[in-house]
């Protein structure tokens, strides 16, 4: 269970020549949470292209997933996923949660 009140981990599904798909997992900490926010940094020439159960945000190289109406409330120690396809080289970036 994550010390926070959320924690993010990222994975490469798999990938391609120019993309690859994404899944990220979010669990809440030791209590229940409502809503949970996800962000990272894309490395030079990733672009997301499609996100699925999330509301994605970009800003430059900065992105931002919030979570979709159906999948914020988490209770203490669950988790839920969110995926998405991108273009570029897959990479390994250091995801950061919060909750709300």
């Amino acid at each position: 269970m994550p010390s926070g009140a959320c924690a993010a981990a990222y994975v490469t599904q798999t990938s391609w020549s120019g993309g690859f798909q994404g899944l990220v997992t979010v669990t809440a900490g030791s209590s229940a949470i409502t809503g949970w926010t996800v962000k990272w940094t894309l490395v030079s020439g990733q672009t997301i292209t499609e996100l699925w159960n999330g509301t994605l945000t970009t800003s430059g190289s900065n992105v931002t997933v919030t979570n979709a109406s159906y999948n914020g409330a988490l209770t203490a120690g669950s988790s839920t996923t969110f995926g998405f396809t991108a273009n570029g080289s897959a990479s390994s970036p250091t995801v950061s949660c919060s909750a709300s």
